[in-house]
């Protein structure tokens, strides 16, 4: 039995809730929305489904109707319109997720949160500075959907199954994130020389860093300002992370987590390969990361830091 509670019914909450209904992944599926009446639509509409599906139980509640979860998704915000960074939004969605903080923690103390509201790296930190939460039990979804579309774009480029490519998307999950190359691989072949190491006569084309990387960056802007808004690959990652808390078994993830002097920084959170098991974030791995990378690094979290010290947190 899994219980998780979606906080927030707009287009990724409610996507939320729909994916973990169809991948299985919960037993008990509770949305609670400042709309109540956007909430228990979108609960109706996913439940009518259910009987195609794994045995759930998905409804609208209040912060009450959240007691014994085991998750709780946070996607509450003001969303990022055309045009608008994910860090113009930082105060008005820091006050929000304070305002949640304050009602779901008495609720919930057990859970293990997801924070999934943007700037996420952001409000991952003022959720686990307001809250005093264990920090493993606090994560951020991170560059999991950066990463996602990088290792997309690369398997494109040599039309090879998506979980044959190892690469990272690190730091902010925002503008100042990056790709540690020297670790970027295809089954143990660097993406950069793989063309040359596959016996084919297919012709690929020129693998150039940079524009994979801004193919990377640019995704999310690029689907607003297509679509309005993206809520079906963020919240697949999501259904992932959630999935690698519930099974037990420990799976990589490049979350966004509290730093504590790793690679020297500390007391910010952004997103590094992490451990995510039933214990929550419970390890980091540490990448070898080379001097430009590990500058690169410090950068990201020199951005997030500013804005950090900018805001009433």
């Amino acid at each position: 039995m899994n219980k998780i509670t979606v906080i927030g019914s707009g287009n990724v909450g409610s996507t939320i809730a729909y994916t973990l209904t169809i991948m299985g992944i919960a037993s008990e599926i509770v949305m609670i929305d400042v709309n109540e009446e956007k909430s228990l639509g979108e609960a109706l509409d996913i439940r009518q489904g259910v009987s195609f599906c794994n045995p759930v139980s998905v409804y609208a509640g209040s912060y009450a109707d959240a007691v014994n979860s085991d998750i709780v998704v946070i996607t509450s915000g003001m969303a990022r319109k055309p045009g608008q960074s994910r860090l113009d939004l930082a105060q008005a969605n820091v006050d929000i997720i304070k305002s949640i903080a304050d009602k779901i923690v008495p609720v919930a103390p057990k859970a293990t949160y997801v924070i999934v509201s943007n700037p996420v790296d952001v409000l991952t930190y003022v959720f686990l500075k307001h809250t005093g939460l264990p920090q493993e039990r606090v994560i951020g979804s991170g560059t999991v959907l950066d990463t996602a579309r990088l290792r997309s774009r690369i398997s494109e480029y040599y039309s090879v199954n998506q979980k044959n490519v190892h690469a990272y998307v690190l730091g902010e999950h925002g503008d100042s994130s990056f790709v540690p190359w020297s670790l970027a691989n295809i089954s143990n072949v660097p993406v950069e020389t793989f063309s040359d190491a596959i016996q084919t006569k297919e012709i690929y084309p020129e693998f150039i860093l940079k524009d994979v990387e801004d193919y990377m960056r640019k995704s999310g802007a690029r689907i607003i300002q297509r679509k309005g808004a993206t809520f079906y690959a963020v919240s697949i990652s999501v259904c992932h992370i959630c999935k690698s808390i519930l099974s037990g078994i420990d799976t990589t993830l490049t979350v966004s987590t509290m730093l504590n002097g790793e690679y020297g920084i500390d007391d910010v959170c952004l997103s590094l390969l992490n451990v995510v098991g039933d214990k929550g974030a419970h390890a980091k791995i540490m990448l070898p990361l080379n001097e430009e990378e590990t500058a690169a690094l410090h950068n990201s979290a020199k951005v997030l830091k500013d804005l950090i010290n900018s805001l009433d947190i």
